[in-house]
């Protein structure tokens, strides 16, 4: 089964709660799963009448790409659809952190305040640099809204970086963007058009060397 991540957030046909975290998924075109997270490792799987039971380990493994540090799921009864070895997560100060992006969305931003009330609530996938500083695979924008209320900690895990990485890094650093604070904060059509464009620039200049 094929499953594709809703990026919008004005969807009528799923919750706003659910779009808003990016927990919305067509199956097939077809099916409407929403994954909402509840608590710090655990989120709720709602899925249409039908939908095959033998499915649900493809759905969480396709919600788990963006939010490895959710183990435990369960249906909308409580009864436990999968727990998974726990991911350890641990406080990381801010300022210690290297983005991997330049820019933060509008639009994304607002859906995260939904969701962000402080440092505790803003999960990010961290990987060590060259030099042993963190970098920020993921997890800008919760960043930057957890800056916003006035944390200087997040919540972060240990992920494997791609190859890619470093070279995101290196042109962050070369346009002053060291920590989550030089993060610059577009309109949403402007953020589509100048980070889209940078990494299909930066993936077509690699593919052709």
């Amino acid at each position: 089964m094929n499953f594709r991540r809703v990026n919008a957030y004005d969807d009528p046909r799923f919750d706003q709660e659910v779009l808003c975290q990016h927990g919305a998924f067509l199956a097939d075109e077809r099916w409407l799963c929403e994954i909402r997270i509840v608590s710090a490792d655990r989120a709720v799987v709602r899925v249409p009448e039908g939908f095959p039971v033998c499915e649900l380990a493809g759905l969480i493994a396709e919600f788990r790409f963006y939010a490895e540090h959710i183990t435990r799921f369960f249906d909308e009864n409580g009864g436990c659809i999968a727990e998974l070895p726990q991911v350890r997560c641990f406080t990381v100060p801010l300022a210690d952190i290297q983005p991997s992006q330049f820019y933060v969305d509008a639009d994304k931003l607002a859906a995260v305040r939904s969701f962000i009330r402080g440092g505790e609530d803003a999960v990010v996938p961290l990987s060590r640099g060259r030099n042993g500083r963190w970098i920020a695979l993921d997890g800008h924008t919760r960043m930057f809204c957890a800056l916003q209320m006035g944390a200087d900690t997040v919540r972060g895990f240990e992920a494997k970086a791609g190859g890619y990485i470093e070279g995101f890094v290196q042109e962050a650093q070369r346009r002053g963007v060291r920590s989550p604070q030089d993060l610059r904060l577009l309109p949403h059509a402007e953020y589509k058009d100048k980070w889209d464009g940078f990494c299909e620039s930066f993936f077509t200049s690699r593919n052709t060397k």
